[in-house]
């Protein structure tokens, strides 16, 4: 395990907030399968928050970084709809996206980097097109594993 003081106050801050927003998504997108059961994109999308989860885990882990527990169990957006839940979950995905876009400033670091871009990647090239597509079913679409 390496020392915590490898890692600067701005690295820290980076791999804290990454955490953070990670479990903002798994958290919101496994309430929606609470409340609305096995609905498509969320089922495979909350399995992906979960893998993002661990990956900013292991690199706390490598670096001697005590994560911050998850502070998003209960204080989760609650939808109306399926589509509604999509339409907050192209936004989520937006601004996930432009935290990684900043995130990635702060550290040149490659194994962080390396973390940061495929998390952003997933989010841009995946998850969004997915809540993108779930969205424009509207009321219809979503249901189903």
């Amino acid at each position: 395990m390496a020392d915590t003081a490898l890692l600067n106050e701005t690295e820290r801050d980076a791999l804290a907030a990454a955490l953070d927003d990670e479990y903002k998504s798994h958290t919101t997108y496994q309430q929606v399968i609470n409340d609305f059961g096995p609905v498509r994109p969320f089922i495979n999308i909350v399995e992906a928050e979960a893998r993002h989860i661990s990956a900013l885990l292991a690199l706390a882990d490598r670096y001697g970084i005590a994560p911050r527990d998850n502070r998003w169990d209960g204080r989760t957006p609650r939808f109306g709809s399926i589509q509604d839940a999509c339409v907050a979950g192209v936004q989520a995905e937006i601004e996930n996206v432009a935290l990684y876009d900043r995130l990635i400033q702060s550290t040149q670091r490659l194994d962080i980097l390396t973390v940061f871009q495929s998390l952003r990647s997933a989010s841009q090239d995946r998850h969004l097109p997915a809540f993108r597509r779930c969205s424009e079913r509207g009321a219809h679409g979503g249901r189903g594993a």
